[in-house]
């Protein structure tokens, strides 16, 4: 159940980021804030990142189970 709750997290801190990265970018063009979008895109690719290992782990564990595939069942 904890590993749900880190995936839940990271999404919202995925979100969190990306609007980040959006105020930035509508932000005026200066170098400094080219840089604060640059930051936001590599912190929402590294959260990304860790999301996919979550999810993994947690299917690997059993705590996530993967809906069955629709060929099987026939």
């Amino acid at each position: 159940m904890l590993i749900k709750l880190f995936i839940v997290l990271t999404l919202i801190a995925i979100v969190i980021s990306l609007g980040s990265g959006f105020f930035s970018l509508m932000q005026d063009k200066s170098d400094r804030q080219s840089r604060g979008t640059v930051r936001a895109l590599s912190w929402r690719i590294g959260l990304s990142i860790l999301l996919f290992v979550l999810i993994i782990l947690g299917i690997f564990t059993g705590v996530i189970e993967p809906n069955p595939s629709p060929m099987t069942s026939a």
